[in-house]
């Protein structure tokens, strides 16, 4: 025996044709059909009005709310929206209540839907990391001032064809953005007086972190470069985050998906014009733009200049006594035991520390920085990183195959 298919609409078009046949009075087709009279009756008088079609399952949805935000409101928070295409609801509420704009305002989740239904909002395709997270090895910046994030934001074309490359400056704490220049190259000579003229307006940081690329980063052992070496003359630890991990820079990486969207599409006609958007971005993202991070207030609230003044003449690099120093050669090499070691051009004519840890092993300082190991045995100079490898080199294990790059580029780790 096969079952007959049957749907909602199907057996409610029998309930009313064996009703207006007369065949069976209303309550007993409600007891068949097991359903209450009052739907029986609704069921009839929907057919009288409108036949067939009004037989087909209707909308519980309420025809007016109480609580719905007025056309007004609305309006407004569209207009909000286009004039801060980057600002995410929370951050917008944030924004009405420190300017005390009298509401009252919907929450976020509405004003959300309501972008949305206005075809404001653009999804984004969500990944989740299957990557394991480990402990990191990286400075934390807990007040302003204790570190600050560099880089160089991926150079465009203005209007003219020039090229722009955008050095970026900004304090980890607070998300306060120091500086944004509009500079020709990524060049020491271009970006080195950009950093003077912040460190003499807002003073010096403990720490400051980039990436390895150039001028932060160099191919010598422990990868300074003229910059950084610059820096720890000033009392500045410089960090260099891990090749090709920029969430160890994350605050500042996500400043520049906001600098991209508020200042580079489009670019200016040329490198002044580009300037004059870099600064008006660089004042409302300080002063105007809530920062969820800081309870939706601007990074100019959190904010304050560094105790640190910039120096008027650097200090010179110094060692303990039971260290031994050896001053860097034009060449970039450094002579121990009548054998030239080479340890980077950017330390030419600077001094260097060696610190005697075991029998033949030496770790190698400038000023603070531990920047690498060497094995007076073997007479080589290796990353820091290298050093436990040539510890068990010396003491008896066998010796493991030399590096593929000697002078690969590690991230500073200060002492």
């Amino acid at each position: 025996m096969s079952w007959k298919e049957t749907c909602p609409m199907t057996e409610r078009m029998r309930f009313v044709s064996e009703l207006l046949a007369g065949e069976r009075d209303m309550s007993d087709l409600c007891r068949l059909y097991g359903v209450s009279r009052k739907t029986g009756y609704k069921w009839r008088d929907r057919f009288e009005q409108g036949g067939p079609a009004a037989l087909q399952e209707r909308s519980h949805a309420r025809h007016s709310q109480a609580q719905a935000t007025s056309e007004e409101v609305v309006k407004i928070l569209i207009e909000l929206r286009r004039k801060h295409p980057s600002w995410g609801a929370r951050k917008l509420l944030g924004d009405l209540r420190e300017r005390a704009v009298a509401g009252p305002w919907p929450a976020a989740s509405t004003i959300g839907g309501i972008w949305r239904r206005h075809g404001l909002v653009t999804p984004r395709q969500r990944h989740r990391s299957t990557l394991a997270r480990e402990p990191s090895r990286l400075i934390e910046a807990r007040e302003p001032n204790d570190l600050w994030c560099t880089d160089f934001k991926g150079h465009f074309r203005t209007g003219d064809t020039r090229y722009c490359y955008p050095l970026t400056l900004s304090d980890a704490a607070s998300r306060y953005l120091l500086a944004c220049r509009a500079l020709h190259s990524t060049s020491t000579a271009q970006a080195k007086p950009w950093f003077e003229r912040v460190f003499r307006e807002y003073g010096v940081p403990a720490a400051m972190r980039s990436d390895n690329g150039t001028p932060f980063s160099s191919n010598g052992i422990g990868g300074l470069s003229e910059l950084s070496i610059w820096w720890v003359k000033l009392g500045i630890v410089p960090e260099l985050i891990d090749p090709g991990c920029p969430q160890q820079n994350g605050r500042h990486e996500r400043m520049y998906r906001t600098l991209k969207q508020e200042a580079i599409r489009p670019a200016a006609a040329n490198l002044r014009s580009q300037q004059r958007k870099f600064d008006h971005f660089v004042h409302e993202y300080n002063n105007v733009r809530p920062h969820e991070a800081l309870g939706q207030r601007p990074p100019a609230v959190i904010y304050r200049p560094s105790a640190r003044p910039y120096p008027g003449r650097l200090a010179s690099i110094e060692y303990p006594q039971h260290y031994e120093v050896r001053q860097v050669r034009h060449s970039g090499e450094i002579k121990f035991r009548g054998t030239l070691l080479f340890v980077g051009q950017a330390l030419t004519h600077e001094p260097v520390g060696l610190l005697p840890v075991d029998d033949e092993i030496w770790q190698l300082y400038f000023g603070p920085l531990r920047i690498g190991m060497l094995d007076s045995y073997r007479m080589k100079l290796y990353p820091f990183a290298r050093r436990r490898k040539r510890l068990q080199a010396v003491r008896g294990a066998a010796p493991p195959a030399p590096p593929a790059n000697p002078d690969k580029v590690l991230p500073i780790s200060p002492v």
